[in-house]
């Protein structure tokens, strides 16, 4: 049998982990398991990635690095800000619906991810990295639009983020395609009020919302 290398088996690996732990969770992605989808020995998975962890933290680099990259492609190069930031989120969106158990997967990997000390940096990473593409997008379309951002970009990408995550697994619980779609609609239209000045800001009680009140 010709010698495969480790270069060549990563990728390999990394699709089987995928396909088998989208098709049946994050609990049965074993080494062993993985290796049996891919027709290798055990041995194979632990000679290329070194440990599980090391083989999950790259499916959700790949993972986050195939979606965003499928985003970054729709972005338009001559429309206005409003019109772009809709484009994005209805790219991102589409992304949402024709591949949900790609969202699924990487919402079980995050949980699984929290309790792992070694995945939670991959985690952490991860986040830092969709946070920053997505303000990076911001920010060029207000460049190139002319565009004064009322909020700095990395603000209203987190708060564009979290109303996308929040519609991400409503999508994933129950799937309402009329809901979807309303809400979708709303959080862009707040994302771009919010980068443009439009949105009044609420006082919110800082040490409540910090957990440093003490008890009584």
């Amino acid at each position: 049998m010709a010698h495969v290398s480790a270069a060549e088996r990563r990728p390999q690996l990394i699709k089987a982990a995928i396909d088998l732990m989208a098709r049946e969770g994050v609990a049965a992605g074993s080494t062993r398991a993985i290796a049996a989808e891919l027709g290798v020995a055990q041995a194979t998975v632990h000679y290329t990635f070194g440990t599980k962890e090391d083989l999950y933290r790259a499916v959700i680099e790949h993972l986050t690095q195939e979606l965003v990259e499928q985003v970054r492609q729709t972005a338009p190069a001559d429309a206005g800000f409003e019109e772009t930031v809709g484009v994005l989120a209805s790219a991102l969106w589409r992304t949402v619906r024709d591949q949900s158990r790609s969202y699924q997967l990487l919402t079980e990997l995050s949980l699984f991810a929290l309790r792992s000390p070694h995945l939670r940096e991959a985690l952490e990473a991860h986040d830092l990295g969709v946070v920053n593409v997505t303000a990076g997008l911001v920010a060029e379309a207000a460049e190139r639009t002319g565009q004064q951002l009322a909020q700095p970009a990395q603000m209203i990408a987190r708060f564009f983020l979290a109303g996308f995550d929040g519609l991400t697994l409503q999508r994933l619980v129950h799937p309402d395609d009329e809901a979807e779609f309303s809400c979708l609609q709303a959080l862009v239209s707040s994302t771009v009020a919010l980068a443009r000045g439009r949105v009044e800001m609420v006082a919110v009680p800082r040490d409540l919302a910090m957990g440093s009140v003490s008890s009584a």
